[in-house]
C-alpha cells in the first residue's frame, strides 16, 4: 500500500510536527519485494573529504592485508586502519535517494516519493590514520640478497624475487610509502625485481669507490659519475657503481656533467656497522680508534653518526658499544618498549630517542610516547625512563 498525502499530514499530526517548518516533499520509505538484501550484504565505508574527492577523481583506495593481520586500507600514499563501528541508528540503503539540499534546488511536481529499500545495516568501517607496517618489507627481500652478477648464489639461485606489484600485494601500506622505504632500504630494481645487496657486497662496491677517490685525489663533494664508470667498470657493473653511489650520496649536475656529492656520515655508519656486526660488543676506546682508522682519510668519525645503529653502554668498565638497528625491533609500540626495557632497565631520553622516533605518528612527540609507555624518575641528577609493567 502507498500512503496518500491525507495519511501523511495525519501522521505528522500524531507526531506533533508543524508541516509548514517541513519540506513539502515527503519520502515513504518500505522494503519492496526486490528489496533482498540484509544486513551484512554490503559495508558501509566512512571516509574524510579527502578520501573521497580521490575516489571522484577516478583513483583507487585498496585494502590489504594476509589472513592473519589486520586490514589497512591505502590510498596512493597513505595508510588507514579499519575499525568495525556498531550504531544504534539503523542505516538504510536507498538507491537515488535526494538530500534535502537537492530537492530545494529542483522543482518536485509530485510531493511524495515513495522509496524502495535496498539494503540495511547496524554497523559500518571507520578509517583511522596510522604507520605503514613495513617491517614485512625489509623481510621478504632480505630472504634473497643479492651479491653480484657473478655469484654463484644468483647463477643457482630459485629463491623468491619479489616485482613493486609483489610488493603491493603482500605490503600494507600505500605505494609511496613502500617505495619511500625502498629507498631508505637502498633497494635497487634488478630485472624487475627488488633487491637488498648483501652487506659484505655492498661495502666491497663502496671500498673500490673512496679507494678511487682517494687515488684521483678527488674532493668527497664532487665525484664525477661517468670517471668513476670507466674506472670501475672492468670491476663492477655500472648499474652497481651507479647503484652505490646513489645511496652514499647525493646526484647533481655542473656544466653539463653528472657529480655525487659523497655523504661522510653514511660511509661511517656503514664502516661501524661492518666492524661491529660480528663482534658481541667492543670496547668503546678500542672501537673508536679502529673506527677512525677505518674511514678514508680527512673523514671524521663521530658517535652521533651511530644513532639507531648502535648503543653505548657508559656504566660498564670499559665503556663498551654494540651493534643494536632499530630495523630489527619490534614495529609494534608496546612490544618495541618491551624489548628495549628487557634489555636496558633504565634509559635516558637521548639514548632511547633513536629507537623510537620512527613510532611517533601525526602530531605524536617522543615525550608522548615516552609517558604513555614508561615512567620517570631521576638518577644521579639526570631523568631515566623505565617500564611501566614488569619485564619477564
Amino acid at each position: 500500500m502507498r500512503r496518500t498525502r491525507d495519511e501523511v499530514d495525519a501522521t505528522l499530526q500524531i507526531a506533533k510536527l508543524n508541516a509548514a517548518e517541513l519540506l513539502p516533499t515527503v519520502h515513504c520509505l518500505g522494503f519492496g519485494p526486490g528489496a533482498s538484501a540484509a544486513a551484512g550484504d554490503f559495508c558501509l565505508l566512512e571516509l574524510e573529504p579527502a578520501l573521497c574527492q580521490q575516489l571522484e577523481a577516478g583513483h583507487s583506495l585498496v585494502i590489504r592485508g594476509d589472513k592473519d593481520e589486520n586490514a589497512v586500507l591505502c590510498s596512493k600514499d597513505k595508510t588507514y586502519d579499519m575499525k568495525i563501528a556498531d550504531t544504534s541508528n539503523m542505516l538504510l540503503f536507498i538507491p537515488g535517494c535526494k538530500t534535502p539540499d537537492q530537492m530545494k534546488m529542483e522543482e518536485t511536481h509530485c510531493n511524495i516519493i515513495h522509496t524502495e529499500i535496498f539494503g540495511f545495516s547496524n554497523n559500518y568501517w571507520e578509517l583511522r590514520r596510522c604507520r605503514p607496517k613495513l617491517k614485512k618489507l625489509k623481510k621478504l627481500l632480505m630472504e634473497n640478497t643479492y651479491e653480484g652478477p657473478d655469484s654463484q648464489k644468483e647463477k643457482d639461485s630459485n629463491d623468491s624475487k619479489y616485482t613493486t606489484e609483489d610488493l603491493l600485494d603482500q605490503i600494507q601500506a600505500s605505494e609511496e610509502e613502500i617505495m619511500a622505504q625502498l629507498q631508505v632500504l637502498n633497494a635497487c630494481e634488478i630485472g624487475g625485481y627488488w633487491r637488498i645487496l648483501e652487506f659484505d657486497y655492498e661495502m666491497k662496491l663502496l671500498n673500490h669507490i673512496t679507494q678511487l677517490v682517494d687515488s684521483e685525489s678527488w674532493s668527497f663533494s664532487k665525484v664525477p659519475l661517468n670517471t668513476c664508470l670507466q674506472e670501475l667498470g672492468p670491476l663492477e657493473t655500472e648499474e652497481m657503481i651507479g647503484h652505490c653511489l646513489k645511496c652514499y650520496g647525493k646526484k647533481y649536475t655542473e656544466e653539463g656533467e653528472v657529480y655525487f656529492e659523497l655523504s661522510a656520515d653514511k660511509i661511517c655508519r656503514a664502516t661501524a656497522q661492518m666492524l661491529l656486526q660480528n663482534a658481541v660488543k667492543f670496547n668503546l676506546a678500542e672501537f673508536q680508534e679502529v673506527w677512525q682508522q677505518s674511514v678514508p682519510e680527512g673523514v671524521m668519525t663521530r658517535l652521533d653518526q651511530l644513532k639507531g645503529l648502535a648503543l653505548v653502554d657508559r656504566h660498564s668498565r670499559p665503556e663498551i658499544i654494540f651493534l643494536l638497528k632499530v630495523d630489527d625491533l619490534p614495529e609494534d609500540n608496546q612490544e618495541r618498549f618491551n624489548s628495549l626495557f628487557s634489555l636496558r632497565e633504565k634509559w635516558t631520553e637521548e639514548d632511547i630517542a633513536p629507537y623510537i622516533e620512527d613510532l611517533c605518528g601525526e602530531k605524536q612527540t617522543i615525550g608522548a610516547l615516552l609517558t604513555k609507555y614508561s615512567r620517570s624518575s631521576i638518577q644521579n641528577g639526570v631523568k631515566v625512563y623505565n617500564s611501566r609493567r614488569p619485564i619477564s
